[in-house]
């Protein structure tokens, strides 16, 4: 009976366990590459968003409504929409914004970007070919 408790030969646990931690930290590293990354760079462009409104602007909230934003109060951090033709004035929270249609100018140097090839060298066109 005291013989079913297998014994592990030493040279095979210090690798296997060695092989346990790098498996342990690969699975970590997955984890932050394709969960925690993406959802802390989206994070952080929202957060942009919601600090760069500015009075006009047209937005949409969480629940759907659409509005022109009219006044910023960054004491409270909350902003004042109007919506509609009536004109109603509602008064909400920044985080509560979900996309900004109002569609900004971008400088001229981001519109001139060159195209480089996968290894950083300058992509050649190939659109004009003599057949």
């Amino acid at each position: 009976m005291t013989n079913l408790i297998p014994i592990a030969a030493p040279e095979n646990s210090n690798s296997s366990f060695i092989m346990m931690i790098v498996v342990y930290v690969l699975i970590f590293a997955a984890l932050y590459f394709f969960l925690i990354r993406p959802n802390s760079k989206k994070k952080k462009q929202e957060a942009e968003m919601r600090n760069s409104l500015e009075i006009g602007d047209e937005i949409t909230t969480i629940g759907g409504i659409m509005g022109r934003v009219v006044a910023i109060k960054d004491d409270e951090d909350s902003i004042i929409i109007e919506t509609g033709s009536d004109r109603v004035k509602m008064k909400f929270k920044k985080w509560c914004i979900s996309t900004v249609d109002t569609v900004k100018e971008q400088p001229a140097a981001v519109e001139q970007t060159e195209k480089k090839g996968f290894f950083g060298s300058k992509k050649k066109d190939n659109t004009e070919s003599d057949n």
